[in-house]
């Protein structure tokens, strides 16, 4: 079985933080840590993907003065937690809505699309009473708050005020719902043991 890829990352940055005279005498770090937080978080960036939290921060004490402005721009080391999907990556998520044409699965800070037509290889119909998406041959159920494991396979990062879009599919082996994998991972160890049953 191929090993899941961690899509989240820890990132170190510089920047200058500007402090107003009215935040004078709070801590530095405190008053750093809210204008990083208000720049950074929540942002989707081309190069750094969806920004989380910011952590760590150094800021130093001396500050510079800039010729009409009263504030102190001081400069910043800090971190940022930062969720960043790639094609073919497998993650996990957790189903948080079913619909006729397929269920979103919450990935990391974003929710990712599974079309009807790439959960399993088989017919499935919508049970919209229930909210689950079965499949016709294997009985195989989704519904909300099923956990599964899925291969990324389109990333389309949103601008500002988006979330963007991510597709995944778990036609592959031993993708889909954790306790289908389960499954078919006992069946093959069960094949196998049978297999040198049949030996001896």
């Amino acid at each position: 079985m191929e090993e899941r890829i961690v899509t989240f990352n820890i990132v170190t940055l510089e920047d200058s933080v500007r402090i107003l005279p009215s935040k004078f005498g709070e801590p530095l770090e405190e008053v750093a840590k809210e204008q990083l937080k208000l720049k950074y978080e929540g942002i989707i960036d081309e190069e750094l993907g969806y920004v989380i939290a910011v952590t760590d921060i150094e800021v130093s004490p001396v500050g510079k003065i800039i010729p009409g402005d009263c504030a102190t721009y001081h400069k910043a080391t800090f971190s940022l937690l930062t969720f960043y999907p790639k094609v073919h990556e497998i993650v996990e998520g957790e189903v948080v809505e079913i619909a006729d044409f397929g269920a979103f699965l919450r990935v990391g800070p974003v929710d990712a699309l599974i079309h009807v037509s790439q959960i399993m290889d088989d017919f499935i119909s919508y049970d919209s009473r229930q909210g689950v998406l079965m499949g016709k041959e294997t009985k195989r159920k989704i519904s909300v708050g099923n956990k599964m494991r899925v291969r990324i396979t389109a990333v389309s990062l949103g601008r500002e005020g988006s979330f963007g879009k991510i597709g995944v599919t778990a036609r592959q082996p031993f993708l889909g719902a954790l306790e289908w994998i389960e499954e078919d991972v006992k069946k093959i160890h069960e094949e196998i043991e049978e297999k040198e049953e049949g030996k001896e």
